[in-house]
């Protein structure tokens, strides 16, 4: 299995150009894609996420 992004600053990055919309949140940020209905990406402001939460990005995302 390939490696999946774990710094921050790229994967909102990606999101963004992917066309993702960022709601922004208390200590997290908050993305939706008009195409993906009830799909939300919750992305903590750490320099870097958790190998967890950077599986699960990437899964929301599509990113496989």
């Amino acid at each position: 299995m390939a490696s999946v992004e774990r710094e921050t600053r790229k994967i909102i990055s990606r999101l963004e150009r992917e066309g993702w919309t960022r709601i922004h949140g208390g200590k997290h940020d908050k993305f939706e894609h008009p195409d993906k209905s009830g799909v939300l990406i919750v992305v903590p402001r750490h320099k870097e996420v958790s190998i967890g939460v950077a599986k699960d990005t990437a899964d929301k995302a599509g990113w496989k």
